[in-house]
């Protein structure tokens, strides 16, 4: 294959910027779906495409030798998925190609592109995608390539920055807190007391970072025992809040009843039976559920929502920042990439360069007769000729023998 006829990379979609969340849930294509839509777009002429179908961005990422064509047949399929003519949809989309859909790519895959900045989750969902085109047969070795570098680039990313550092939500900033104060989780035992659907959001993050074991109780018992079930916990009733609480390493309290619910006394009792063991409060009501006298109890350590979107928002900065660092990382990355992808692109010409000087060298010797004297002189004139006439055509015509001195002299470094 020729420089020319070189596959190179696109990428066509729509993200959480370029687009509304309505043509974005039009365009979305399920995890079950991706075998049809990847066949649709083999028989469309891309056979090496992969699809990242998120909430936040819905794009393929395609390999062919004529980019024009690749952006047209993603663009047609991703209109006939959202009901669309071709013409209303494109200029609602994005599309890259070449280094700029490597940067784009490499800048998704290490959460730079994403809504919230080092998203841990993002890398999974890109690996999904690469697991998916495999598995329907169109992920060639171009864009097997790319992926790979991309993965490298966003591990490198992981590893020399800030940027998955600092929980950015109100329930990540919990369980932060948490795990600052208690360390592994799963040794930790949680209690929730009410069913506010704040105190559930905490609860579900508390559970996903490897919380052991769960308690809820809520002042109506059929609530306590519906976010039981949700919740896969147990029921623990009102009445032995104080013991509960003794038992719990971390309490979440979302009732909103506008009476305080855990009081600094109950709090102190909890402690003196923990052996003033700490106990890690938040209080998710609103209004608040926990006296705020429990701020002065040794042992105890307090948290309502405001404290918590402070953490949250000290969080987001920090990985703002990091982005700079990361940005720094990822851009050497592209860089070291795009040239040994540029140098794989002259290998066909340079094996073609050598066989021929082969060819000749062999045809030389024979003629010579074993004088090397003659052999070379042979082989010089005959490997001279062809670029000679053609040097001489092109000076003559005068528009391009600059460009071509330059290339000479650098490629046989002439003085």
């Amino acid at each position: 294959m020729s420089p020319a006829a070189a596959p190179r990379f696109v990428i066509v979609g729509a993200n959480h910027r370029a687009a509304s969340l309505s043509l974005r849930d039009q365009l979305f294509v399920d995890d079950s779906e991706a075998d049809a839509f990847l066949t649709e777009l083999k028989g469309r002429g891309l056979n090496e495409a992969m699809v990242l179908s998120t909430c936040d961005r819905v794009e393929v990422w395609a390999s062919h030798q004529d980019p024009d064509t690749a952006i047209s047949a993603i663009c047609d399929s991703l209109a006939a998925r959202a009901g669309l003519t071709a013409a209303a949809l494109a200029p609602q989309l994005y599309n890259h190609a070449g280094a700029d859909a490597v940067r784009h790519g490499f800048a998704v895959a290490a959460s730079l592109d994403s809504l919230v900045i080092g998203e841990p989750h993002v890398m999974g969902q890109v690996k999904t995608a690469h697991r998916l085109a495999r598995d329907a047969g169109t992920c060639g070795p171009e864009l097997e390539t790319v992926l790979q570098a991309a993965f490298a680039a966003a591990k490198r990313v992981r590893s020399e920055t800030h940027i998955g550092e600092g929980p950015v939500s109100i329930a990540a900033a919990a369980v932060q807190l948490a795990r600052d104060l208690h360390g592994d989780l799963s040794k930790c035992s949680g209690l929730i007391v009410g069913a506010g659907d704040m105190g559930e959001l905490v609860a579900e993050s508390l559970l996903a970072a490897g919380l052991g074991r769960l308690a809820v109780t809520a002042p109506r018992e059929s609530r306590a025992e519906a976010l039981a079930q949700t919740l896969n916990a147990h029921v623990v009733p009102f009445d032995d809040l104080k013991e509960a609480m003794s038992n719990a390493d971390v309490v979440v309290a979302s009732v909103g009843t506008r009476n305080v619910v855990v009081t600094s006394e109950a709090v102190t009792a909890a402690l003196k039976k923990r052996r003033r063991k700490p106990i890690f409060l938040v209080d998710a009501g609103i209004p608040g559920d926990i006296e705020p006298a429990v701020n002065r109890v040794d042992g105890a350590f307090l948290y309502d929502l405001s404290d918590l979107e402070r953490v949250a928002l000290e969080g987001r900065t920090t990985r703002m920042q990091a982005g700079r660092a990361a940005w720094a990382v990822l851009e050497d990355e592209i860089a070291t990439f795009l040239r040994g992808r540029a140098a794989r692109v002259a290998v066909p010409a340079i094996v073609s360069l050598r066989h021929r000087f082969e060819e000749t060298r062999d045809a030389v010797l024979a003629e010579a007769h074993g004088d090397a004297d003659q052999a070379t002189r042979l082989l010089i004139n005959r490997l001279l000729h062809a670029p000679t006439e053609a040097m001489k055509s092109v000076a003559a015509e005068g528009a391009e023998w600059q460009a071509m001195e330059k290339t000479l002299r650098k490629l046989f470094r002439l003085e």
